[in-house]
């Protein structure tokens, strides 16, 4: 399964996310802080989704009310 997600409140626009059999496969951000979110991509990839969402949901981003691991893991909500 691909989730294609639009972001809310953070600098990243789009989050691309391939899910097979309960597990994160790849997932490619656009927008944000480059190389962060490359590092996370690749932290992800091999997790199962529930253990994704359940290190990254809310996570904020300075006084924001959410950020960029944040929305990964409402995208991946998608999944379960």
């Amino acid at each position: 399964m691909t989730i294609d997600y639009k972001t809310k409140g953070t600098c990243s626009r789009q989050m691309i996310v391939d899910v097979e059999d309960g597990v994160v496969r790849g997932v490619k951000i656009v927008g944000g802080c480059d190389g962060n979110l490359k590092g996370i991509s690749k932290l992800v990839v091999g997790m199962k989704v529930e253990d994704v969402v359940d290190r990254l949901s809310g996570i904020r981003c300075g006084a924001k009310a959410t950020s960029c691991p944040d929305q990964l893991a409402t995208a991946l909500r998608q999944a379960l």
